[in-house]
């Protein structure tokens, strides 16, 4: 079987995407994956790494960009559909999925156009354009958030959290608070390609916060723009820090952080979820219809995350806060509890359970196959 799999662009569109083919494989390690990106997407970094063959597609954003930035958007259209179409017709694909982007609406029109089985996965609070645009050709539509059911046709719909990778999945214990006497670990990230804004904050912040919390333990992952500026002054501050561009083992060092300081995309709030992890989110202003501050909203209001809005954010105020919450473990470890308590975990292993059915295949969570109604 082929399962071909468009997404990239950001890590919110493109780890989901992971996902699903880990489960794939998890079933029938004689899956093959086929990823279609660009060549400008973090795909082209990430796949490699974790092992997937990706294929280019021309496909260029068009949503919050300029007039001719649209216009050469458009003009793509007919050349990513051909070549989709190419792709499709040589790897015989038996399932197309779409996770969003700018690579996803023409490999979903041409798998329409072949008749080969299609979904959509949503991971959004409120759906992107290109999800809804491609919407008609899908088979099924799986959501993360209820509150997107209402951009889409409800009869293709099924709500089942985001895909997250099987090593974000707590283990026994892994949801304890931090033993008595242990130093604290924080992990700051600011999604995929850093956070600019994010990164001036900790570092206008640093000197106080060590000071509060001197035994602290910081991982920071600072985007590759930014990395040379935030290494320079947490070495010129004289702090023990693992300072990284980009985190690929996002699940390992994730799940020994007592607290996180991050963005809110759904990806993020998917995986601190399902490590029951505490979290100050700093939602994306920029955001396509602000749908970061909704998921941000969301877990604050299940009580595992502090809300910090970025128009707020200084230095004093995300060290204060981050050290408020380090310092209480009472406060920490409610936190931890409701984090974990809105986790969903199970998502990806819906989502390839409804493409077997679609594509007429009988086939169960341990690996058995069979025709439907065999």
């Amino acid at each position: 079987m082929t399962v071909v799999i468009a997404a990239g662009g950001t890590g919110g569109h493109l780890y989901p995407a992971v996902a699903l083919a880990r489960e794939f494989l998890r079933r029938n390690p004689l899956t093959k994956i086929l990823f279609v990106g660009t060549r400008r997407g973090i795909e082209s970094k990430v796949l490699a790494h974790e092992g997937f063959e990706l294929v280019f597609i021309a496909a260029k954003p068009v949503m919050g960009k300029g007039l001719l930035a649209v216009v050469e958007g458009l003009l793509s259209v007919p050349i990513g559909l051909w070549q989709s179409l190419g792709i499709l017709r040589r790897c015989r694909a038996d399932v197309v999925i779409g996770v969003g982007g700018y690579t996803s609406p023409t490999m979903l029109v041409a798998a329409a156009l072949r008749g080969t089985t299609r979904v959509i996965v949503e991971p959004n609070a409120y759906p992107g354009m290109a999800n809804k645009t491609v919407a008609p050709f899908a088979q099924r539509i799986f959501l993360a958030f209820d509150s997107a059911a209402a951009s889409f046709d409800r009869r293709k719909v099924r709500v089942v959290g985001t895909p997250i990778r099987r090593e974000f999945v707590v283990q026994v214990g892994q949801g304890e608070a931090m033993p008595a006497g242990s130093n604290p670990r924080l992990l700051i990230f600011g999604g995929s390609q850093g956070a600019q804004a994010i990164n001036s904050a900790v570092l206008d912040g640093l000197g106080s916060l060590i000071k509060r919390l001197p035994d602290l333990i910081i991982t920071h992952q600072t985007g590759e723009s930014d990395y040379h500026r935030v290494r320079d002054v947490y070495d010129r501050l004289g702090v023990r820090a693992e300072v990284t561009p980009f985190l690929f083992d996002m699940p390992t060092v994730l799940r020994t952080a007592d607290l996180v300081v991050a963005r809110a995309g759904a990806m993020t709030i998917a995986e601190l979820t399902a490590c029951g992890k505490p979290a100050i989110l700093i939602p994306l202003p920029t955001a396509i219809y602000d749908h970061q501050m909704k998921n941000a909203r969301a877990m604050e209001a299940g009580g595992g995350a502090a809300l910090l809005p970025q128009a707020d954010l200084t230095g004093s105020k995300l060290s204060e806060l981050i050290s408020a919450i380090l310092l209480n473990p009472q406060r920490l470890q409610v936190m931890r509890a409701k984090s974990l308590a809105m986790g969903r975990v199970d998502a990806a292993e819906t989502i390839v359970g409804d493409c077997y059915a679609l594509m007429g295949v009988r086939h169960d969570s341990d690996g058995a196959v069979g025709a439907t109604g065999a």
